[in-house]
């Protein structure tokens, strides 16, 4: 079913032999989260999922803080009930899914976190699909965010009941974007493959522990934006700088500022003042806080600001952040965010950034 080298890759990563297989289905609606796409709500959209994973066997640190989680891959395809305007999408994502009590009950909650790439059969054209004010691109961004728990039947088989949040958007690269929200209920069978071999070890791999209680983050991303439906792609960038405090290896708290220089922004001032702006006056600055939970190495960000600084409001005065950053052991971070103002998103971030650790152990 897997290439040797898939296997390989896997059993270096979790450690663990088995496997697991997991088809699920969700039933679920849209979220009308903008009145303007209350018309493409047609029915109740199903989600079916065929996922491919493997547990954790506790050889490394991140594994053991995680409560043993699962990795794996999940091929996702939905019909949103509406086949003239949205048609259906086909997702593909890999997902990390943590053990919430630390533990083992009978009865096991979890939280699935659940990155990928999906495509959508019906996106916004001009002349043959002028609805759809949701997507304007076949190929979007996919995120899942899932909490269910996980009921044994047997000594291979779960049953796995729980709640899922699906969000398709492609970052306004292309218009119109106000992207697909997907909330519902799940139900799946979870069956464990037994392993050949049982896994094994002699010590747990720490190489992940943070250095220290309190780290200096800075970032530097760029992305696009459209403004206007078959427009030009318009730049952005952020400089973002953050006090960050670690708790344990898993949690970061954050306080930081993010400089914003956006093309879009700088017509919005000029459809404002008259004139083009100078100086100072074309950046945004906002003060954030922010959540991260940790896997490793990998960050799963969650950050709200507020414009501290901007001479003409043409989104909102509250800007959030989710994303994901790879800390690497040398210090260099790699970021992906998504920035929104108010659930509607703004433009993707692509960067890179440094960790300077203070008071390092």
């Amino acid at each position: 079913m897997f290439s040797p080298w898939f296997v390989q890759a896997q059993n270096a990563i979790t450690g663990h032999p088995d496997w697991l297989i997991k088809p699920t289905y969700d039933q679920c609606f849209i979220m009308v989260h903008r009145a303007n796409v209350a018309h493409l709500v047609n029915g109740y959209p199903s989600v079916f999922e065929l996922n491919v994973a493997k547990p954790t066997l506790g050889n490394k640190l991140w594994q053991v803080e995680n409560n043993l989680p699962n990795l794996g891959i999940s091929f996702q395809y939905i019909a949103f009930k509406n086949p003239e305007e949205l048609g259906s999408a086909f997702a593909l994502a890999p997902y990390v899914e943590i053990p919430l009590n630390k533990i083992e009950k009978a009865s096991r909650l979890y939280m699935r976190l659940c990155w990928g790439v999906s495509y959508l059969t019906k996106d916004f054209d001009m002349a043959s699909n002028h609805k759809n004010v949701a997507i304007g691109s076949k190929w979007n961004a996919y995120v899942q965010f899932k909490w269910f728990w996980q009921i044994p039947i047997s000594k291979t088989i779960q049953f796995e009941p729980g709640l899922t949040f699906n969000h398709a958007s492609n970052g306004k690269i292309q218009n119109p974007n106000l992207g697909l929200n997907v909330l519902g209920i799940s139900a799946a069978l979870n069956f464990r493959i037994p392993g050949k071999t049982k896994g094994q070890f002699t010590e747990v791999d720490s190489s992940t522990r943070v250095k220290s209680k309190y780290e200096l983050l800075a970032i530097s991303a760029v992305g696009v934006n459209q403004r206007n439906i078959e427009g030009e792609q318009l730049g952005t960038f952020v400089f973002s700088t953050a006090l960050q405090r670690n708790i344990r290896n898993t949690h970061k708290f954050s306080v930081g500022t993010d400089f914003y220089y956006d093309e879009n922004y700088q017509t919005d001032y000029y459809n404002a003042f008259g004139e083009n702006a100078e100086g100072v006056n074309r950046w945004r600055i906002s003060a954030r806080l922010g959540y991260s939970y940790n896997v490793g190495r990998l960050s799963f960000p969650i950050e709200v600001g507020y414009y501290i600084f901007q001479k003409t409001n043409p989104d909102a005065m509250l800007v959030s952040r989710i994303g994901l950053r790879y800390y690497f052991a040398n210090g260099l971070v790699a970021h992906w965010g998504l920035r929104t103002h108010f659930a509607v998103a703004y433009n993707f971030e692509f960067g890179l950034g440094y960790r300077f650790c203070l008071n390092a152990k």
